[in-house]
């Protein structure tokens, strides 16, 4: 008769087991706070120890019938340390009295074959992984744990929501605090490619709306081309109701205006002008004496 597996390690195992599968269909840890998860760890919990309390008193029934040596060697046996037990169980090599035991009655070329267990910890990791397996797939195929396309969306959402936070409370820029920056260019670039080039046209060679690479400015409401542009887009123009505030409407925030004014200065005074002749639009309005 060998000594029974402790109580405590299985509820411990039956602990780890219950925060994989939760884990696996919840793919976070607000479980801690379903009922589910506490109901099922107290109701199993309550069958292991009603499992050992059965072991208990067949085990006493089974000692009974064992003779004094036989009662001594388990008691001897009970009363190592169970970490202990176990571990030499997976690694004690068998005597040469207990070989004889499982020696099979054939061999080849002077080897003779041992019919040895497995090692509990092998037996252990092979049946766990097989049950794994079994409710991994149940899970993949019948339930949305490791959609790819579902956990897409739900990091999806919560980026949005992320930065929507940000956005409410990071410092806008205003006419009065805008700066041109290097760094913004190319962010700057991609807005106007979003909001303004239907109407501007690629690099903002002018269209509907006319050239913004030339000196020729219909509205000059500030002193620098950044700040004009800054103001225009935050307000809009007051000659042509197509040209909206993007800023006042909400469509672009202070910072995005201060990454536009910034493309737009870029393509104005650190690039040649797009000429008529190489496919900008004509001038229009007057030239701007734009302070430095």
């Amino acid at each position: 008769m060998k000594p029974r597996t402790p109580v405590f390690v299985n509820i411990l195992t039956i602990i780890v087991l219950l925060l994989v599968l939760f884990y696996m269909f919840v793919q976070d840890f607000s479980f801690f706070k379903s009922p589910y998860f506490w109901g099922t760890l107290v109701i199993s919990s309550v069958l292991a120890l009603i499992h050992d309390s059965l072991g208990d008193l067949i085990e006493n029934l089974k000692f009974k019938a064992l003779s004094e040596e036989e009662k001594t060697a388990y008691l001897a046996e009970k009363r190592k340390p169970y970490l202990k037990t176990l571990f030499q169980s997976a690694v004690k090599k068998q005597s040469q009295t207990e070989e004889k035991d499982l020696l099979i009655d054939h061999g080849f070329d002077g080897i003779m074959e041992l019919d040895n267990q497995l090692p509990k910890w092998w037996l252990g990791l092979f049946y766990l992984g097989t049950a794994y397996c079994i409710i991994y797939l149940i899970s993949y195929f019948f339930t949305d744990f490791a959609d790819p396309i579902k956990e897409y969306d739900k990091e999806y959402a919560n980026q949005v929501a992320q930065i929507d936070q940000y956005m409410k409370t990071v410092p806008q820029a205003t006419l009065e605090t805008a700066k041109f920056k290097e760094d913004n260019i190319e962010e700057g670039k991609a807005i106007f490619q979003t909001n303004c080039v239907s109407c501007h046209m690629d690099g903002a060679r002018g269209g509907v709306g006319p050239n913004l690479t030339d000196d020729h400015w219909i509205n000059i409401k500030e002193k620098t081309v950044f700040k004009n542009v800054f103001w225009m887009v935050q307000n809009g123009s007051p000659n042509n109701p197509a040209m909206v505030g993007f800023g006042k409407n909400g469509i672009l925030t202070g910072n995005d205006i201060e990454k536009v004014a910034a493309y737009i200065y870029h393509i104005n005074q650190q690039q040649p002008p797009i000429t008529p002749a190489q496919g900008g639009a004509e001038p229009k309005g007057t030239v701007a004496q734009w302070e430095k």
